[in-house]
């Protein structure tokens, strides 16, 4: 398939057409080639790539399946996904992780990356087949125990140890556990108020210290997922600037929202990690736009609606991400000048791509570049209505928001998946 992008603005604000022949950017500049679209007033980004997203097949699919999830992600102008390992069967081998992968090149909406498990059940106690995944059809080389913290500093110090001798990544859920003990949202003064449990935001920076710590002593990678505090940032700057090989990501809620919308006791804003103050919310957002923090993920957590429409307490924790991530950091950064455009494709694509080894994937836009494009309005704003996303759940905290910016089209390697804001079917069906 050839057609050309025209009139389209690049990230840097270069007003150019975007020439695209079968799975490659043919060309940059003048030329026109094959069907011609008009994207007069747009701007094209690397495709987006999230390295944070819970697509619960196998297992948990009355909440999401790899192909609705799919469906999601086209429309948030995701062009690749990295999938959480806490399904069920937990993907803890290399079994699991070929199941994902297959199941993301059927669906044909983005590439679907398994993560794999850092330890045997998510238990925290014996290492999974790290080699086995990592040599598998899945490749894989992000590896995490997301939802539960690996705790035990042998079992982490082990971890390390052994995806560095292919490459891999930790991606850490730095939550103490004896800390966060029946934990119901973040500990502060709305805590104390609404009598809830809290979790103290030094649950997440001490461990966050300690696998700076180990990461450093071993040479090993270290990526921190859902950073959520202020003193979690100094931290991360703080191991920067030693040198050492850490990462780390904030979700575009925490960007965002803040501990005072629990008083409505609305399980929507429950959380894992959890909403915290607007201090650590601005701390976030700086961090973000200094570097420290090097990239935007979701951590897109379907639920049933019966998951999420009872009583605080019994509530699931969770939140959906990927079609709204987009706009919520616009909202959040640009439209607050705390970043450009490019700024964005990298936190939101470059970044992500680097941190998981996606080689076609996150790659600048440019003559041979992958055909992998997202296609923005920065001019329109759209309302979020929960019943029209194309997650199998709906349990996204933004339902009624007025936000900036609006998907226009979706680029999968060389194919529209997205057309004038509608999914095409050309894929999946």
């Amino acid at each position: 398939m050839t057609f050309t992008l025209k009139n389209i603005s690049l990230a840097s604000g270069l007003v150019t057409n975007i020439a695209i022949d079968g799975t490659q950017v043919l060309s940059i500049g003048s030329e026109i080639h094959g069907d011609v679209v008009d994207c007069t007033g747009l701007i094209a980004l690397p495709g987006l790539v999230d390295l944070h997203t819970h697509l619960r097949e196998p297992g948990k699919e009355d909440s999401e399946t790899v192909l609705s999830g799919s469906k999601a992600a086209a429309k948030g102008g995701y062009t690749a996904l990295s999938a959480m390992a806490n399904t069920s069967p937990v993907a803890d081998t290399a079994g699991v992780v070929e199941q994902v992968y297959r199941l993301g090149k059927e669906a044909g909406l983005c590439e679907v990356f398994p993560i794999g498990a850092v330890t045997v059940g998510l238990a925290g106690e014996r290492l999974a087949e790290l080699g086995a995944m990592a040599q598998s059809a899945a490749r894989v080389r992000v590896f995490s125990d997301d939802g539960k913290c690996v705790s035990d500093p042998l079992v982490m110090r082990r971890a390390l140890e052994y995806v560095k001798s292919f490459g891999g990544v930790i991606a850490q859920h730095a939550q103490d556990p004896r800390l966060t003990e029946g934990a119901q949202m973040n500990e502060g003064a709305v805590s104390s108020r609404l009598g809830l449990a809290g979790w103290p935001a030094v649950a997440e920076e001490a461990i966050i210290a300690r696998d700076i710590l180990l990461a450093d002593h071993v040479k090993s990678r270290l990526h921190i997922c859902h950073l959520t505090t202020k003193g979690g940032v100094e931290l991360v700057r703080w191991a920067k600037a030693q040198g050492i090989n850490v990462t780390a990501e904030v979700t575009p809620h925490h960007l965002i929202l803040t501990d005072d919308l629990v008083e409505s006791y609305d399980p929507i804003f429950k959380v894992n990690p959890p909403l915290r103050t607007n201090e650590d919310v601005l701390a976030l957002r700086a961090g973000l736009a200094d570097g420290t923090i090097d990239i935007v993920a979701t951590d897109h957590a379907p639920h049933p609606t019966e998951d999420k429409e009872c009583e605080w307490s019994a509530a699931a924790f969770g939140m959906l991400g990927l079609e709204t991530a987009l706009s919520v950091v616009v909202k959040t950064m640009v439209e607050t000048n705390a970043m450009t455009w490019e700024q964005l494709a990298n936190v939101m694509s470059v970044n992500p791509a680097k941190i998981g080894g996606y080689d076609r994937q996150g790659v600048p836009l440019a003559a041979g570049s992958p055909a992998n494009i997202v296609v923005i309005d920065p001019a329109q704003t759209w309302q979020v209505d929960k019943e029209a996303l194309s997650s199998k759940s709906k349990n996204t905290p933004f339902h009624g928001y007025v936000l900036p910016t609006k998907i226009v089209h979706t680029v999968y390697e060389g194919i529209f998946v997205v057309k004038n804001q509608e999914l095409t079917g050309l894929k999946y069906e």
